[in-house]
């Protein structure tokens, strides 16, 4: 037995020791194997590479061809949206709320023309358009020989299901067979009242060109299918069993394909209605015969094992050269602090190569760790200086607001204004802690707004709501004033007429918290004001960035702006808590701040 150890040691020693003899005697069963079996399996491997290559062409054309569909369908449907947003559409409907409005003829003329000017830039392919309205009853059919306007008393079919399903839009087949109804309701965009539906009668010849795309053959069905599953068009002559067409359409999820007893069937989808394109191909269309590569097997295979050998040696160790030379190289290599070797248990050059590798990342790792802490001091250090100022232009214009009230306001009242600015200078450049009380940032906010309210007097109007009990909840210092600081400069400064701005303080349940108990397991602090406001797009901007705070420490400019408030906040408390933005343009901005939450008195506390 130990006889048969030390043979079976000595046989695999030259290729555990290096890398070089291993990649030889692959590269040689690598090579000579395959040629052994190419006789054996030529004939199936041929009908495996047809059989592939078919598959991965009707993947792709089924992909292009539904893009293609999927853009023919949304120039239908921009033509939909035209007619939505047409001003004259509007206009027509405001003036049916209008009863007995002088403008309404005019306006229904509009839609007509509206309409034509609609048929005829797709004449091409559509063959007629239906508008109908919910509130009048109004039916408007235009195609090429006439125009008909209708008031009926009931809704008629298609809208019917549409309205009463609350679907956007849906396509049916038109009684002929050769065309399709693409319907699309009519909602109003404050509350999605529908107000009526439009339909577009398009021919199905405008997409034989596109699905000309998927070549399909004579024993080769092509259908395109409905969101609910209904076959809407058919290209192709192969008989097949109605059972046996539901159970296709039904059946595989798209996109892809499905192997079935005798066929293939490829499935899509075309965006954006959400219809389905499948083909089906028989199995017989594969299963043609491939053999063509028995003569001279022998004689070849013979000579191509005896070269294959000769050119794998050969490459083998050309290839392996430069391994085994960097692998040299590396023992050369060391480093300061060695980590712990991983346990790979290779004993060749790529063993050697992994265990330098692993030391000089782990090396890595603690440059860029010590590089991380630097900085991150560093960013600390800037946001403890900026925590020690006060805006200079606040400053200022508060301290020549003093000097005139000197001369024109009781001393009881300077007095106050002195001493709410006093202790705004006291609170920021005392010893910070990385917490304060709400109670402590609400003082500060109060001071703030003291002089706020002598600045603007009776044009602002300024509100305070809190829960007491909540009062010993910690916060990061400087967070309440930067953000009413924030609504002063960017809201309320250009907003015309008088300023509001309320500050609730409320128990709330923060979702994904840890350590809530029940409801008041949180603080939400919602500062309000009814200044410019935010658009949309500035305001998924600013979402944006806030989202991406993520706990870090970053300063800019002069001020502790939003973003640094919500990098603070989950710096201490996690992602569950942090700030929230909801603005509107011309109607003001609300800022909600979500903490953990210290009730005293109440069910939650430390």
């Amino acid at each position: 037995m130990k006889r048969l150890s030390k043979i079976y040691r000595a046989v695999l020693h030259p290729f555990r020791r290096s890398i070089r003899n291993k990649l030889i005697l692959i590269m040689v069963l690598v090579s000579v194997l395959p040629i052994v079996a190419v006789t054996a399996l030529a004939v199936d491997n041929n009908r495996k590479s047809m059989e592939a290559e078919l598959i991965e062409t009707n993947v792709s054309n089924m992909k292009w061809t539904s893009i293609y569909l999927g853009e023919q369908f949304s120039q239908m449907n921009s033509l939909l949206y035209s007619v939505l947003i047409n001003p004259s559409l509007n206009e027509y409907i405001a003036s049916e709320e209008e009863s007995g409005s002088s403008s309404q003829f005019a306006a229904q003329r509009n839609i007509e023309d509206a309409l034509a000017s609609l048929l005829y830039s797709g004449n091409y392919y559509l063959s007629g358009i239906d508008l109908y309205l919910n509130r009048s009853g109004k039916l408007f059919k235009m195609n090429a020989s006439q125009t008909q306007i209708k008031t009926l008393d009931r809704t008629p079919a298609p809208y019917e299901e549409l309205f009463s399903q609350h679907k956007d839009f849906m396509i049916r087949n038109s009684p002929e067979g050769d065309r399709f109804q693409l319907i699309r309701s009519i909602n109003r965009f404050e509350n999605r009242e529908i107000l009526g539906g439009i339909t577009l009668e398009v021919r199905w010849a405008i997409l034989d060109q596109t699905l000309s795309l998927l070549n399909p053959a004579k024993d080769q069905t092509v259908l395109i299918a409905g969101p609910d599953g209904e076959i809407l068009y058919r290209m192709g002559s192969e008989a097949i069993p109605p059972e046996e067409l539901a159970a296709i359409v039904k059946g595989g999820a798209a996109p892809g394909y499905e192997r079935r007893q005798n066929d293939y069937v490829f499935y899509n989808t075309i965006d954006p209605m959400q219809m389905r394109l499948i083909k089906i191909i028989p199995l017989s269309a594969i299963n043609k015969s491939a053999q063509a590569t028995m003569h001279y097997g022998i004689l070849v295979g013979t000579i191509t094992v005896a070269a294959a050998i000769l050119i794998a040696v050969l490459l083998a160790w050309r290839t392996a050269r430069p391994i085994v030379m960097l692998a040299r190289s590396m023992q050369g290599l060391s480093l300061i602090r060695q980590g712990d070797k991983p346990l790979s248990g290779r004993m060749d050059e790529i063993g050697l190569l992994e265990t330098k590798l692993y030391n000089m990342s782990h090396r890595i790792r603690e440059h860029i760790k010590s590089e991380y802490s630097m900085n991150l001091e560093k960013k600390t250090a800037e946001l403890k200086a900026l925590q020690a100022q006060i805006n200079p232009h606040f400053l200022q214009n508060t301290l020549q607001m003093i000097g005139s009230m000197l001369f024109s306001k009781k001393p009881a009242e300077s007095y106050e204004t002195i001493r709410s600015l006093s202790e705004m200078f006291r609170y920021v450049i005392r010893e910070p802690d990385a917490l304060a009380s709400l109670r402590q940032e609400l003082e500060h906010m109060n001071n703030y707004m003291v002089i706020q309210q002598q600045r603007f007097q009776s044009r602002l109007q300024y509100s305070l709501e809190v829960d007491e009990r909540l009062l010993q909840s910690r916060i990061p210092k400087l967070t309440l004033q930067p953000v009413v600081e924030n609504a002063f400069m960017h809201g309320l400064d250009s907003q015309a007429g008088g300023w509001k701005l309320s500050v609730k303080v409320a128990p709330s349940i923060i979702a994904g918290a840890e350590d809530g108990v029940g409801a008041g397991a949180g603080v939400t602090i919602t500062i309000s004001d009814n200044g410019v406001g935010i658009s949309a797009e500035r305001l998924r901007e600013v979402r944006q960035r806030l989202s991406y705070a993520d706990g870090e420490v970053w300063t800019h400019g002069e001020r502790i702006g939003l973003g640094n408030v919500a990098s603070r906040l989950q710096m201490h408390f996690g992602k569950a808590y942090g700030l929230t933005i909801d603005s509107e343009a011309g109607v003001g901005t609300r800022i909600a701040i979500h903490i953990p939450g210290d009730m005293q008195g109440g069910e939650l506390h430390d």
